[in-house]
């Protein structure tokens, strides 16, 4: 990333009786776009960036970021509040790198943009796990994916994220504050690596859950049962959904393998991967910028429909369980309901 770049040291011969040389670097001048050496004190980017390619990227995740918003409003879905935040995020980072390709010593472009690229990808993984247990809960007759409700799955998986998203942005915030020092940068380094550490051994294990939900589901369409307890019909759309949800993960498994590889060489300028734009654009922005149009041509809108398409709520209103409702004032499907969400 271009904030990640630690100049090469030099030494600086002591004009005084300092007993040993001190590692510094030099200031260089820039040229009309501000960018100087990768190797000079005020260089913000290991690269020359390229002010087309990040102007593409953000318009096209501004086009995905207007139809995610437009088809969330369509579809009633207020859960997609989150995919419209990864795409939002996504086209804001792209935004501020087009700036700063024509204004490169300006370092607020660069320190916004670099903890936006490195977070918006966060929401999308919350996004598709959010989905699949949305389905398991309209689709599946048990509401449950390996013995697990619909809203434990939801909810673990999604705090799992929260957690990766805060450990990463506390590493990400670490390697974006140069004035930090190399030792902060390289504990940064660290610990955004964990963090991304932590959401790969989630996403895969999140795998093996969705595997399993399809399997159920296509034992369940072989077996002539097309309906699942809320009403849920086994649409045309669900193969395609689960397929895209698939394709999505694996997605999200290219870019986490790339900044693993990424950091894995160090955060200084001579680290070969951050001296090319292109390492980032098409392992980190291309699949996450191809996962988000692949959810505008499958928007989980078309199978996600039906009072059963939501997760329920935790039981409480105002005060008040739904569990302690009198009986009489509720019927034989709300007490099913209240059952059903109790175990």
């Amino acid at each position: 990333m271009p904030t990640l770049l630690l100049p090469t040291a030099t030494l600086l011969q002591a004009a005084t009786t300092v007993t040993s040389a001190l590692p510094t670097c030099t200031t260089a001048i820039p040229d009309k776009n501000g960018h100087v050496p990768p190797d000079a004190c005020n260089a913000n980017y290991g690269f020359y960036p390229s002010w087309e390619d990040n102007l593409a990227f953000a318009l096209a995740f501004g086009i995905t970021t207007v139809l995610h918003l437009a088809q969330a409003v369509v579809f009633k879905k207020p859960f997609c509040w989150v995919v419209v935040m990864s795409a939002l995020w996504e086209c804001a980072c792209f935004a501020l790198r087009t700036l700063g390709a024509k204004d490169q010593q300006q370092s607020m472009y660069v320190t916004i943009s670099t903890l936006l690229f490195l977070l918006a990808p966060l929401w999308l993984n919350a996004f598709i796990y959010m989905v699949l247990a949305r389905l398991v809960h309209l689709l599946h007759p048990r509401q449950r994916a390996l013995g697990i409700p619909a809203p434990r799955l939801a909810k673990g998986f999604v705090l799992a994220d929260v957690v990766s998203f805060a450990v990463q942005a506390a590493g990400g915030a670490m390697m974006a504050n140069q004035d930090g020092g190399a030792d902060k940068v390289r504990l940064g380094q660290h610990v955004y690596m964990a963090g991304v550490g932590v959401q790969l051994a989630f996403v895969l294990v999140f795998v093996v859950v969705a595997v399993a939900f399809h399997r159920d589901l296509m034992r369940l369409r072989r077996s002539g049962k097309v309906e699942g307890p809320g009403g849920g019909r086994m649409n045309r759309w669900v193969r395609p959904l689960i397929w895209v949800v698939y394709v999505v993960l694996g997605l999200i498994v290219i870019r986490i393998i790339f900044r693993l590889v990424e950091f894995s060489q160090g955060v200084a300028s001579t680290n070969p991967i951050l001296q090319h734009e292109g390492f980032q654009l098409y392992l980190d922005a291309l699949p996450m910028l191809l996962a988000l149009v692949l959810l505008n041509f499958v928007h989980p809108g078309v199978v996600l429909k039906g009072p059963e398409s939501s997760l329920p709520s935790s039981g409480f209103r105002w005060g008040r369980s739904a569990a302690f409702e009198p009986l009489a004032t509720a019927g034989a499907s709300s007490v099913e309901l209240v059952d059903r969400r109790r175990f």
